[in-house]
């Protein structure tokens, strides 16, 4: 650690790199389960698959050493951390770590101008890692710059905030962006597995029950980090046992959670969203939210729930509310940008403003009359006058000729044929009497007279 304590510096190739970041790795008995099993190579890495491939920028920097800054983006828990440490232990370069929390620009400046004066008197170069790069101010990211610009160092940083909006356009076009994914449960598990059985982790001295797994690594959220902190404090709680033994109990107290019971794959998940799309219909807000809470406490995939929110606003609500549809896709679009656990905030408003609104189901009766005539036969031309007329001999043919344009009379609707003679005097929408709707049914019947000169 230099003397202002705001950074370090590793030197080349060090068998165990010191520091803040490279230093945690050290194989010692009291560093926390998610350091000691933090990957050292790239091939440990989990669920980055698109970052891996052979000739990828970042195995190129890593394998060939090659000079180039990366802006690493992502969640929590997905690698970003880890990939700065990979680099550190297989560059030939000098690696420096800086804090965005505690650096300010003269401790930017003071690594660009050793790495710069170390690159001219030796050739070697310098691998600068700053975490949570966003929390830099606009003048310390222009402090990096310079060294960025000049390849005075090769800068990887993390963020976990858009990095259009938290980075300068400046630092960022110098820079390769890389986006991390979320990780999946099948990620989280291969976590977990390797740290029970890797000599760095518990060495298979800790057995674990398949459902006290499948709750850590559902409340894990798709952070390796934390599933290995859960199960670092699991293993804890039961290391004085003879058969040291993982059970639920021991995993619900691990995370401080009791756990659902909720099979995502089985009845629970059809079960448990049956009843919230129910409730929701039958306007019980408490009883739709209580559901809710169940599913988001299980780890549900909060696009599936706001999917049936999006249906259910035409099927059960529809013409009665029309805000309830632009509701629901806000909500989806929400969910999409957020996830777990803050998507419950927006998926709960969308249940309260769903489960208030006046109910009709006229929307999926109209649309369901139409099916079921089409789908027996009762189809026909389509009339003459409302086929196209835009292309050549369309109007020897009859296409169009007598069109009654709606715009040309007073009203803006005039008497005409729309409707195939087969289903000419069908009716599918039949307005309820509920909320906005009851305003539609009158309009409605009022256009429909009109349309078809029954005025």
């Amino acid at each position: 650690m230099t003397d202002d304590g705001a950074l370090f510096e590793a030197d080349p190739k060090p068998a165990t790199p010191p520091g803040a970041l490279a230093g945690a790795e050290a194989d010692y008995e009291g560093a926390p389960l998610a350091v000691r099993m933090r990957p050292r190579t790239l091939d440990e890495i989990v669920g980055q698959d698109h970052l891996l491939s052979e000739g990828s920028p970042l195995r190129l920097l890593v394998e060939q050493d090659q000079p180039m800054s990366l802006v690493l983006w992502g969640p929590p828990g997905t690698g970003k951390t880890t990939i700065a440490y990979v680099v550190s232990r297989a560059t030939s370069r000098h690696f420096v770590e800086l804090s965005a929390v505690t650096a300010g620009v003269k401790d930017v400046r003071a690594v660009i101008d050793r790495a710069r004066k170390e690159l001219l008197r030796s050739g070697t170069g310098t691998v600068l890692f700053v975490d949570e790069v966003h929390r830099f101010s606009k003048t310390q990211q222009d402090a990096l710059l310079p060294g960025v610009e000049n390849r005075w160092v090769s800068l990887v940083a993390a963020t976990t905030e858009n990095p259009f909006f938290a980075l300068i356009g400046p630092l960022l076009s110098r820079s390769l962006l890389l986006s991390l994914q979320p990780l999946k449960e099948t990620h989280i598990a291969e976590v977990l597995g390797r740290a029970l059985t890797d000599k760095r982790g518990l060495g298979g001295t800790v057995a674990l029950d398949e459902d006290a797994k499948e709750h850590l690594v559902r409340m894990a959220g798709g952070d390796a980090r934390r599933v290995l902190t859960y199960l670092e404090a699991a293993a804890a709680a039961v290391a004085d046992e003879d058969a040291p033994r993982i059970d639920l109990p021991t995993a619900e107290a691990a995370v401080d959670r009791a756990a659902v019971r909720y099979d995502r794959a089985g009845d629970q998940h059809y079960d448990v969203a049956s009843a919230l799309i129910k409730s929701i219909r039958g306007s019980d807000v408490d009883a739709a939210l209580h559901y809710l809470a169940r599913m988001a406490e299980a780890g549900e995939d909060p696009r599936f729930l706001a999917r049936r929110l999006v249906i259910l606003a035409s099927e059960d609500i529809g013409m009665a509310d029309p805000t309830a549809l632009p509701t629901a896709v806000a909500a989806a679009q929400a969910v999409q940008l957020i996830g777990w656990p803050e998507a419950s905030i927006t998926l709960a408003q969308a249940v309260i403003a769903l489960s208030l609104a006046p109910k009709s189901n006229s929307v999926v009766r109209a649309i369901g009359a139409a099916l079921t005539d089409v789908r027996s036969g009762l189809i026909g031309p389509v009339p003459p006058h409302l086929r196209g007329d835009n292309y050549p001999g369309a109007r020897r043919l009859g296409h169009g000729t007598e069109y009654a344009y709606p715009h040309d009379y007073p009203r803006g609707v005039v008497e005409q044929r729309y409707a195939p003679d087969p289903v000419a005097e069908k009716a599918y929408y039949e307005p309820g009497t509920r909320g906005a709707e009851a305003d539609y049914a009158d309009r409605h019947a009022r256009l429909r007279k009109i349309v078809r000169g029954e005025e």
